[in-house]
């Protein structure tokens, strides 16, 4: 007998091959039967119809920090609402394990750097996460048995160096010895189903301390010593940041990587690729990186968004524009004395001609101004400025536009959110997108899931360019954009028997209207542990997400379900070799 059986839906199955129209029946868990509609004689436990609506793989996010919430959200939302029923986490070099069992303080220094560099909430780490394991596998072990979504990890370089080296991970350079140490403590992660090594060197990742993470001061014989490891286990991965991921890479920086994937004989991944047709150079130097890579024996895949993420500032926490050249100094001083820096003209001209010089980078694209949208407000002075333009305000008042957002954000004591209008929304920019898209080291993804919780909400990315594909801009088919966001993650990642719609692969499944599919506006909630606020997005057009068979998301609504799966290395992935 079958578990469910889905009559009559439009299934795009996520090989890009045309969509048809089926019965699709459920047991234990995979994909039992595909069939004519009608022609599926066994019984089924319950049933509905889906006749008008599309019946898809369930999505695969491939650049996400779910590695804490899913302790206190088994659920993984607002990501699995928008139909992805598996995430890869651990990304960036940032891991809450392993951690030293003698040393209790290190729990304390990985929360303030994971609230630090990944944006979460302080309290909401303390509150929500239990803190309970040492090795990798206790931590994987932790997760078991209490999650919505499959989801899998990488081990981070930053908590490998910590447990080795202690407090003199930042700053550092280990032993001999200590790089043993280390090696064996990865192998012994991926042992445990660690699905490889991630790591950073970018210039905009710094601990709770404000001091560079410990894998920065990691040399290249480090990181190809345990590259080499990564690629002595089955089904295993790199992930890695620098500097130049955010805008384009050195030569130095290409070279790294395509030792790096080399050695391992494994597929390294980055994030995120920045398209924009004004910087028409970036796209074709950031991709040497992939093609380097193959003609050494690696493969080097670049993630980039298939929408813009709108990401809110402010001039009084921590933000992207605090990593412009210069600005760090003068946003982290005490308030009072952070306005009457701003307030100074003269500091203002110099904090201008440094965010638009070349170091600044991808970070140049923040300071046009002029083209901030105000959000939230809290002074009387500055009632009715909500969803106003700042060139608009400016001209009003004579001021040009820093000047103007300044004083804006003054009257609030900086706690103004603001919003930046994307630089990289012209018709120009969509078409060097879609082209990008379609090369072979090109995957969708980085999305941050879990991340930057009160700044941005890339997890709807998947409904979003579903909703664009089918009514709006229409760059690629539905059934490529499937694809896109379901086999290929799989495929790169080696999953075994998951990211299509075939007799015997898991079911996981999301079921939509067309007609219908979006992401709702990201509004704040405070719904983190310690009332910690977030950003969160409304999926619509959802009707149903099944992960392992069993359906967690209905109309929008979690089920409360958790038959989500600690997806482990080797057992649950296979090698997906370079050579």
């Amino acid at each position: 007998m079958l578990d469910h059986l889905i009559k009559g839906a439009t299934v795009v199955d996520g090989t890009g091959a045309p969509a048809f129209t089926a019965d699709v029946g459920l047991r234990d868990g995979r994909i039992a039967v595909i069939a004519a509609p009608g022609t599926v004689t066994e019984e089924a436990r319950s049933g509905e119809d889906a006749t008008g609506l599309v019946l898809a793989p369930g999505f695969v996010d491939p650049h996400t920090h779910y590695d804490a919430q899913l302790f206190w959200d088994p659920y993984a939302t607002p990501s699995m609402n928008h139909g992805v029923t598996t995430v890869a986490g651990g990304n960036c070099g940032f891991t809450l394990a392993p951690l030293h069992p003698d040393r209790p303080e290190d729990a304390d220094y990985t929360r303030r750097m994971m609230s630090k560099v990944e944006g979460m909430a302080l309290a909401a780490l303390e509150e929500g996460v239990e803190w309970s394991w040492s090795s990798f596998g206790e931590y994987l072990d932790a997760l078991e048995g209490r999650i919505a979504v499959n989801a899998g990890f990488m081990v981070g370089h930053c908590a490998l160096r910590r447990y080795v080296m202690g407090a003199d991970a930042v700053g550092g350079q280990p032993t001999p010895e200590q790089l043993d140490r280390m090696v064996a403590l990865l192998k012994d992660a991926m042992s445990a189903g660690a699905w490889g090594l991630s790591t950073t060197q970018s210039a905009t990742h710094s601990d709770g301390d404000g001091a560079p993470v410990a894998s920065r001061h990691a040399a290249p014989a480090e990181l190809i010593a345990l590259s080499r490891a990564v690629g002595e286990h089955e089904g295993t991965q790199l992930e890695a940041i620098l500097a130049g991921c955010l805008d384009q890479f050195s030569d130095a920086e290409i070279d790294l990587f395509v030792e790096m994937t080399a050695a391992a004989g494994r597929p390294l991944n980055w994030n995120v690729l920045t398209i924009d047709a004004t910087v028409p150079e970036r796209v074709p130097r950031q991709l040497l990186a992939s093609e380097r890579a193959r003609k050494s024996g690696g493969r080097i895949v670049a993630l980039t968004m298939p929408i813009l993420t709108p990401m809110n500032m402010s001039l009084g926490t921590f933000c992207a524009l605090n990593l412009i050249p210069g600005w760090g100094e003068i946003l982290g001083l005490p308030v009072p004395e952070r306005i009457a820096r701003l307030r100074d003209p003269e500091v203002r001209a110099e904090m201008l001609r440094r965010a638009d010089s070349k170091e600044a980078g991808v970070f140049r694209r923040l300071a046009h101004f002029g083209r901030y949208v105000i959000g939230d407000t809290y002074s009387r002075e500055n009632e009715g400025l909500t969803g106003r333009v700042v060139k608009d305000i400016a001209a009003e008042r004579g001021q040009d536009a820093f000047q103007c957002l300044v004083e804006i954000c003054a009257n609030d004591e900086l706690r103004t959110v603001l919003w930046p209008m994307p630089t990289d929304n012209d018709p120009a920019s969509w078409a060097l997108r879609r082209e990008t898209w379609q090369h072979e080291d090109v995957l969708l993804g980085g999305s941050d899931a879990g991340a930057h919780l009160d700044r941005m909400c890339g997890a709807p990315y998947t409904t979003r360019f579903l909703g664009d594909c089918l009514r709006g801009r229409k760059l690629v088919p539905l059934e490529q954009a499937v694809k896109m966001l379901s086999d290929d993650p799989a495929r790169l990642f080696g999953l075994r028997g998951r990211g299509r719609i075939a007799e015997g692969f898991h079911a996981d499944l999301v079921l939509f209207d067309p007609e219908r599919i979006d992401a709702g506006p990201a509004t704040l909630v405070h719904d983190l542990p310690g009332d910690s606020p977030r950003l969160d997005s409304r999926a619509t057009g959802i009707v149903s997400v099944r992960v392992n068979g069993v359906e967690t998301v209905r109309d929008d609504e979690v089920t409360g379900a958790i038959p989500g799966r600690v997806l482990r290395s080797g057992r649950d992935t296979r090698t997906v070799s370079t050579r």
